[in-house]
C-alpha cells in the first residue's frame, strides 16, 4: 500500500500563554507551514493547504539525501535575513522554478524547521503521543547528524523556558504552540494550541474602505524619517459600534494626499486589490497588532482597532520601520 502524507494537524487559538502540565511548547514560526516525504527518490513538499513546493525550493529538495528513505517530516519553511526570520524574502520564492528558484536558493536560502515526525523509515508515527514523536525526531536529527537545510524546532515541558521564548518576537517568532504530550497527531483536527504575542501601538488614518461616515476598514500609516507617510497595514473588518465612531473625526483627501495614485492588495498572497477612500491623515488611532511584520517594517496581519486618539498629534506616532 502507498504510504500518503496526511492532513496537517492545526492549531487553535487560545488567549492564554501559560504553559500548563502535561503539555509541550514550541516556538511559533514565522514561516509556510509544509510537510515533507521521500519515499524510494521521490520527494513530496507541499504546503498546507496540499499545493506542491517542490520546485520552488531546491535546496530542501536536495536536503532529503540526508534523510533515511520512507521518512516524512512536518514543520515550517523559513527564511533569515538580518539575523530575524523575512517572511516577504520566503514568499517571493513560491512562484519561481528552474534556474530562478536555484538562483534564490542561493541568494535566500530556506530552512525547513521540523517539530513533527509523521513517519521513519518506513513506520508511520502519527499514532504515536507526541512525546514519543518529540523522542525519535531528536534521535533522527542526532543519529543523522542532519544540517542546513534542517533545523530541529526547539521544545520544552518548562513554564518558564516557554515565556523566555515569548521575548524572540524582536526576531520575528509569533508566540507559542501548545502541544498535549500524549496526543497523537490527529490530521485536520485543532488538537494543538497557539498563542500569538499581540502588542498596543498607533498609527496615522490615511485612507478607509467603505465610506468615511461608516468605513469598514481603516488603512494606516506612519511618516518615515524624511517625512513621507507611509503604508503600514489596515484593520479588520470595524463593528458597526467602532464604524459609529468616526463621523466627524475623518476628513476627505484634498489633491496632494501622499498615497494618490498608490493601489493597496487586500492580503499578502493575493493581487487582488482595496477599492479605498483617501482622507486627510490627521487622525491617529490605537491599534492591536502582532508582531509578524516584513523587513521595511509593515504588519502583515491585519491590526484591531482599540481605540481612536484624536488627542494624539500624528507627529507624535513612532517613526515607520519603529
Amino acid at each position: 500500500m502507498t504510504w500518503t502524507l496526511p492532513d496537517p494537524m492545526l492549531a487553535a487559538p487560545v488567549a492564554d500563554p501559560v504553559l500548563r502540565p502535561g503539555w509541550a511548547a514550541e516556538p511559533k514560526w514565522d514561516g509556510f507551514r509544509a510537510q515533507i516525504s521521500i519515499d524510494t527518490g521521490r520527494v513530496v513538499l507541499r504546503s498546507r493547504r496540499g499545493t506542491d513546493m517542490a520546485s520552488a525550493f531546491p535546496e530542501v529538495v536536495a536536503g532529503t539525501t540526508q534523510l533515511p528513505d520512507a521518512t516524512a517530516l512536518d514543520g515550517e519553511l523559513v527564511v533569515w535575513e538580518g539575523g530575524r526570520l523575512a517572511f516577504e524574502r520566503l514568499q517571493g520564492r513560491l512562484q519561481r522554478r528552474g534556474a530562478g528558484a536555484a538562483r534564490l536558493a542561493e541568494q535566500w536560502p530556506c530552512h525547513f524547521v521540523a517539530f513533527d515526525l509523521l513517519r521513519l523509515a518506513g513506520t508511520d508515527t502519527t499514532a504515536w503521543p507526541y512525546r514519543r514523536r518529540r523522542a525519535a525526531l531528536e534521535e533522527l536529527f542526532t543519529e543523522q547528524d542532519l544540517s542546513a537545510p534542517w533545523t530541529l524546532c526547539p521544545s520544552t515541558t518548562d513554564p518558564d523556558t516557554a515565556t523566555e521564548w515569548l521575548s524572540w518576537s524582536a526576531v520575528g517568532m509569533e508566540g507559542l504552540c501548545f502541544k498535549r504530550l500524549d496526543d497523537r497527531y490527529r490530521p485536520a483536527a485543532r488538537g494543538w494550541q497557539k498563542y500569538k504575542v499581540r502588542e498596543t501601538s498607533e498609527a496615522i488614518v490615511g485612507a478607509v474602505t467603505g465610506t468615511l461616515t461608516a468605513p469598514r476598514s481603516l488603512l494606516l500609516g506612519r511618516y518615515d524619517t524624511d517625512g513621507r507617510l507611509q503604508y503600514t497595514g489596515r484593520t479588520t473588518t470595524l463593528t458597526q459600534t467602532a464604524g459609529r465612531a468616526f463621523p466627524g473625526l475623518l476628513a476627505p483627501a484634498g489633491d496632494e494626499h501622499p498615497w494618490t495614485g498608490w493601489t493597496f492588495s487586500a492580503g499578502w498572497g493575493t493581487r487582488e486589490t482595496l477599492t479605498v477612500t483617501l482622507v486627510q491623515p490627521e487622525l491617529v488611532v490605537e491599534v492591536d497588532v502582532d508582531v509578524a511584520h516584513d523587513a521595511s517594517g509593515r504588519w502583515r496581519h491585519p491590526a484591531r482597532l482599540h481605540r481612536t486618539r484624536p488627542d494624539v498629534s500624528p507627529s507624535d506616532v513612532a517613526r515607520f520601520g519603529n
